[in-house]
This record gives structure tokens, sequence and C-alpha cells, in this order.
């Protein structure tokens, strides 16, 4: 690593003076001027139509199904998406929990699932309408790229988008079936086994199935899960038609954090906690999703049309480590710790329904691509909660029922967006989306004669919010394009924000207010050579009425409006190839995010870093054969909005920044003309670095940290045939 890249990953860095001096040292990297091998992707997300990713007016990435499958076992996007600037995926080695994903700073409060950000697989939303969200069941070794668009663009994906994940199937052009075989540290096993066929008329199947188990590094962190996708398309003259069927049974161990004493002594311990109360999770998803397109084409100003719907449900269980004594509705005799007859209990247990439907216009007016839209989303929870206790000396059953609810959310959402060339090398872009969020809360656990002082919770809530964008994109010389763009950003509570008051009353957290934000982004992409591409951008993102964590108490999580905040960066993309044998890229984000409001006015926002970095070079070897060197490093995290360790406690208050190196080699060997094997051995986190992968922000037993693994390996075995 450079002085000029080491210098970006200061506690407090100087967004401009780091900015440019890691800009300087990507810039030195050599380019070739021989002839390119799709350094270029091909881009949906964001526009009116599919285009070229320089031709995209803001800052968007695409990973491929090489790099997702060269980067691990295809379970977690944290493998592949590090090389993504502005994002961070931390992978909280924990499958009790999915990963903490944000975008420019957006989701890094998460405690759970993913929030801040919109997801989608084939189209079909894995962000629920409320605005939170889960990747787990994204079909990695099925998918084609992973687009990633950040910035202003992504308001109109709707509330609570900082950012947007979407993850496109490969299409299926040819018969072949592939198995797959994983090992690896920590009794990490999976097995895959896909098929593909084309048929007559215009028909298809995508199938894809696997098996993945790991027994974990840490006590209590054992997990399995089994996913199925399967894809039916139909393609005719004017129409396409895509039926996706997706079902995960996931059943998780969940270690807890550490504090951070317990974290220097062992980070592979586990707190007492899970062991007591054996703190697991079981989920159960299956979701079906339909879309229709039809081209009129012709003369007409519509040139298409297109309807997408889809429902599914969700069944949580979790069992949390939530005290006896703090659920108590007397206390014991001669106890200390007061009752809490309003407690929900220590065991979460819910069915999820949920279901969607888009409809959207494409028009061609003149020269201009015009999109109309509406959507509709909504969701049902039956949602009960129970007592993680039959005993003083029987834990982690369930016991006593405490919390019988329906919870529901619902959206409604139109939407356009323009794009209007203004001359031969300008282009206008202009959007808007305007909806209302709905969240409700029906008690039926009122009263009850076991507890007959437990009040009636219900209560509803309503968010409206209109996010227009403007961009404008230069082609400012054959080589180099440059975009600017602004908009208006929008984020409702989740209907897990509201769920628990602050102040510990009862009933829905009504004063908790929806954050707004405005966002201005200005960018180059600059292609010298067919070989070499580079993507820059920097932005300013300042907000009202921030969503914060209030505290992290026993896996329950309670929020409250920090203020004002501002987050303003620098992102880089760099990608290369010097030679047919020699490749590498380069990722670079610098991130000064900051709260604007006092008491904590200049703290560093709780779960942010000030800076990350992925660096790759790939060379070939004999034929068949690639090596990768891989580096990825980060700053300190911010734990919570104090900055400090525990209140009242000066210093400390970050989990320290850290940086590892990984080896890859992968390999292809042809069997005749119709079937190959690959082979994908890694070996990750070389130097055995110790330390937090992720935080837990505001954990009020200051178990803050998540352990990261130490070196560790995968081998990977994959078979694949004609037919």
């Amino acid at each position: 690593m450079t002085a000029a890249s080491t210098s970006c990953f200061t506690s407090r860095p100087s967004a401009l003076a780091a900015a440019c001096l890691c800009a300087l040292a990507a810039l030195a990297a050599p380019a070739s001027a021989q002839v390119g091998a799709g350094l270029e992707p091909v881009i949906i997300t964001g526009s009116t139509r599919e285009q070229k990713l320089v031709d995209a007016p803001y800052a968007i990435n695409a990973v491929g199904a090489e790099a997702l499958r060269s980067a691990g076992p295809m379970v977690n996007l944290s493998e592949a998406l590090a090389s993504v600037p502005g994002l961070v995926v931390a992978n909280r080695n924990n499958y009790a929990q999915d990963l903490q994903i944000s975008s420019r700073g957006f989701g890094a409060r998460a405690g759970f699932g993913v929030r801040g950000m919109r997801l989608y697989a084939d189209g079909i939303p894995a962000t629920m309408p409320d605005g939170q969200g889960q990747v787990a069941h994204f079909d990695l070794a099925g998918a084609d790229r992973v687009e990633v668009l950040r910035g202003p663009f992504s308001a109109l994906y709707g509330n609570s988008s900082g950012g947007v994940i979407a993850a496109y199937s490969k299409p299926v052009r040819e018969r072949n079936f592939q198995v797959g075989i994983d090992a690896g540290s920590f009794g990490l096993r999976q097995q895959r086994v896909s098929v593909e066929s084309p048929f007559d008329g215009g028909f298809s199947i995508a199938a894809n199935f696997s098996n993945f188990d790991i027994d974990g590094f840490r006590p209590n962190s054992d997990a399995d899960r089994r996913l199925a996708n399967i894809r039916l398309a139909w393609v005719g003259e004017d129409d396409h038609v895509t039926l996706a069927i997706s079902d995960q049974h996931q059943r998780a161990n969940d270690p807890l954090g550490l504090n951070r004493a317990l974290f220097s002594q062992n980070p592979d311990q586990t707190a007492l906690a899970a062991t007591n109360f054996r703190t697991r999770k079981t989920i159960d998803q299956t979701q079906a999703g339909l879309s229709w397109q039809h081209q009129l084409g012709g003369d007409s100003a519509l040139q298409s049309t297109q309807v997408s719907g889809y429902l599914g449900r969700r069944s949580v269980f979790q069992m949390l480590s939530t005290p006896r004594a703090n659920q108590l509705i007397t206390a014991d005799p001669g106890s200390t710790t007061p009752p809490n007859p309003n407690s929900a209990g220590g065991v979460i247990d819910f069915d999820r329904d949920y279901a969607g439907v888009d409809g959207r216009l494409s028009w061609r007016l003149g020269e201009a691509d015009l999109v109309t839209g509406v959507n509709v989303e909504r969701l049902r929870d039956a949602r009960k909660g129970y007592e993680n206790y039959r005993s003083a000396t029987d834990l982690g059953v369930v016991g006593d029922l405490r919390r019988d609810e329906t919870n529901r959310a619902t959206t409604r959402e139109a939407y356009a967006q323009l794009e209007q060339p203004l001359a031969e090398q300008w282009q206008l872009i202009a959007g808007v989306r305007t909806g209302q969020v709905e969240l409700s809360n029906t008690d039926h656990y009122v009263n009850p004669p076991t507890n007959p002082t437990n009040p009636d919770d219900s209560g509803s809530l309503s968010f409206r919010y209109t996010n227009p964008v403007l961009g404008l994109r230069w082609q400012a010389a054959p080589t180099l394009t440059l975009h600017a763009s602004a908009s208006r950003g929008y984020e409702s509570p989740t209907l897990g924000e509201v769920a628990y008051r602050p102040d510990g009353a009862t009933g829905f957290n009504d004063t908790l207010q929806a954050q707004t934000s405005r966002q201005i982004e200005l960018g180059a992409k600059w292609r010298p050579t067919p070989d070499y591409a580079i993507d820059a951008a920097v932005f300013r993102i300042s907000t009202d009425n921030e969503i914060g964590v209030n505290a992290n108490v026993n896996g329950r999580g309670t929020f409250k409006n920090v203020g004002r905040t501002l987050r303003q960066g620098l992102e880089l993309s760099q990608r290369w190839r010097h030679s047919p044998t020699l490749r590498g890229q380069l990722a670079l984000t610098v991130l000064d995010a900051s709260y604007r409001s006092a008491p904590i006015d200049g703290n560093q926002i709780a779960g942010t870093q000030p800076a990350s970095l992925f660096a790759e070079i790939a060379w070939k070897t004999w034929p068949g054969g690639e090596w990768g060197l891989e580096v990825r490093a980060q700053g300190r995290t911010a734990l919570n909005d104090a900055n400090q360790d525990a209140p009242g406690t000066p210093g400390g208050g970050f989990a320290a920044g850290w940086g590892i190196a990984n080896l890859r080699y992968l390999h292809a060997w042809d069997i005749g003309s119709e079937a190959k094997v690959e082979l994908l051995a890694r070996v990750d986190n070389l130097a055995d670095r110790r330390y937090a992968g992720s935080v837990i922000v505001a954990e009020a037993n200051q178990r803050y940290f998540e352990t990261a693994p130490g070196r560790n390996h995968l081998v990977s075995l994959r078979y694949l045939r004609k037919f």
C-alpha cells in the first residue's frame, strides 16, 4: 500500500486532501493500448432502457458472474461487493443476522436486516414496504451480475433508498447442468445443483438448488441453509413473460457480540448469555414473482408496457438473550430488579405475508424516452412474543405469551423518468417519485388475566414524500463522460424502528419522524483505451431528522431522531488490463460522515467508516489457470452516536480499522467439447489478522464487536456439462 493510500485511513481525514492523494496514487497505474476484453458491462438499474455503464449519468457499478464465482462460496454478497466503492457490506459471521450493508453511510445503523437500501432480485423487491430488507435468499450462483447504484438517482426507487442493489439471473441460451461442492474452514460444506434448458416455442427453465452448512469458528455460531430458485420464461414475438419462484430455509445459532474486554481477551469466544439462552433464529421464506412485458413498436408514442407482481410469506422464530428478571410481571422476592409487566418477552415469532404490483409504460416522445408507472406494496405481520424461560433455571425455551399483535405496512407510489438529448454531447435526465407509507399496529394482547394492567398498544403512522431528481450528462470527449445530479431523499421509519418507545413506555414510537436528505453528486468516467477504465464521483449529502439508534438491548432496538448530519466524500473505481495475462482493479472510498446537531456535533456517524479500499491483481499462468491477490482495508467504525465505549467514558468509541490480504487460484479444465471442471481455491486473511468485521451499533451492554474469522480456506469444485 502506498503512502497516499495509507493516508486515506487516518481517523478523521481531510476529505479533500485524502481524496486528491488517493486519486493520484490510483491514476499512476499503467494502462495498455491492447484490445480489451469486455471491461464495459451493460446495466439496467436507474435508466429507462438498457445501456453501457459508461453512458449512465450516475454512480453505478456492476459485478459480473466471474467475479461472483471467484470471490468465495457464493453464499454472501460480502464476498464480491467489496470491489464497489461507496458500499460497505459487512459480514457479521453470524447467520442469525443478515449482512450489514450501507451506501455512503445510509443503512449503517441496522442491527439486523438491511435498511436504507433498496434490494431487488430479478426485479422482485427484497425490501419490504416499510423499508427493511433481506438478501439471504439471493441466488448468487445463478446470477449473471449484481448492479449497485449509489447517489441521487437511487431516490427514484422510493422510500428508504440510500442506494440500490439489484441481482439479475443469467439468461438461458443452451441446455446444461452443473454440480458444485464446497469445503472450507470451520466446517463449511455446500452442495449445489443447477439445470438450464431452452425449449421449443420460446420457453425456458433455470433451476438452482443449494445446501449449505457451517459449524462456525465461535461457540453457538453453527448454521445451515437450504435454497431453491426456479425461473420459467417465455419469449414471443412481442412478449416476454417470466415466473420466478424461490424457497429458503435457514437455521442459525447466534453467538452475540462481545464487549471490548472479552474481544481483546479472546475474539473467538461467545457471550455467556448466548449459551444460557441458546440464542438462535430460524427463517422460512417462499415467494413468487411474475413479470409480463409487451412491445408495441411501430410509430406509436407508447413503445411498451410492463406489469410485474409478487407475493410471499416469511416466517421467523428468534430466541433472544433478554434476562428473565427484565420480563417478570411481578418481581421475585428480594430482587432489586423492578418488574416489567409491559415486556414483549424474549422470543420473537411472526409470520409475514407480503405482496406488491408494479405497472409501467415506456414512451418515445421525439428523441426523448419517458417511463411512467405506479407501484403498490403491502405486508401483514402476525407477530407474537413469548417469555424465553419456564423457570429461573429453565432458560432458552418458549414460555408464556407476552405479545400478540398484527402489524401492517402499505406503500403507494407513482413515478416518472425522462431522458432527453439536449445536443449531440448533452443529455438531460429528470425524474420524480411520490408516495405514501402507512404503518399500523393492532394489539390483541390487552389486559389479559395473567397481566391485567397491560394497555392497548394499537396505533398508526403515515408518511408522505415526493423525491425529485435531476441529472445532466456531458460527453466532454470521445473517452470522457462527465455528469452532475441532485435529488431529495426520504426515509421513513420501519415497523421495527417504531415498535418500541425509547422512554420505555408502551405503544408505537409515534414521536419518530422520517429523515429527509438533499444530495449532490459530480462524476467522471474515463475510458482512454478499451483496457482501462476510471470512474470517480464526489458527493455531498445533508440530512435532517436523521434516524439513529437509541439503544440495542438484548437484541431489541429503540430509535430516535438525532438531528442534522452531513456526508461528503469521494469514490474511485479503476479497472485495467495490462495484457491478456495481467489485469487489476481498485475501489477506494473516502467518507466524512458526521453529526451536525448538539450534543454530538462533529462526531462520526455511528456504524460508518472514514475510508475503505479494495485492490486486486490477477494474472494467468499456464492455460486455464489464474492467480489473484486481493487487499481489503477499512477505517475505524464508530460504535455509537457519542463515539464512546460507555456513557461518560472518554476515548475509545471505535472498532479499530483493519487490512487483510487474500489469495485465490482458479483453474478450468475442458473435458471434450461438452464439459469442463472448475477448481477454486482461496486462502483469506493470509496474515491471520484478528479484527471486528462489523459492530452492533449502540449495544446497551457494550457488546459491540462481531468478530471476523482468522486465516481460513476454501476449496470449491464445479462440474458443467452441456446436454
